[in-house]
């Protein structure tokens, strides 16, 4: 198993992984983590994590077909 990094936070909510699970992203060329419950931020409001996400402002919601 292995350790996680030491500073390793949801960038939407700051708790780490000893506080709730955390899921690894990367992005221009660099590692970020989220909650599963700020995911959902990521993939349909983007620009809500303008501030945390750097480029975030460029980052498109998903396209839904509903």
């Amino acid at each position: 198993m292995s350790t996680p990094a030491l500073d390793a936070t949801c960038l939407a909510c700051g708790l780490t992984s000893r506080e709730t699970p955390l899921i690894r992203l990367e992005y221009l060329d660099a590692s970020y983590h989220i909650c599963p419950q700020h995911l959902p931020m990521l993939i349909h409001d983007p620009a809500s994590l303008i501030g945390a996400l750097p480029g975030a402002e460029h980052l498109k919601p998903a396209n839904h077909h509903d």
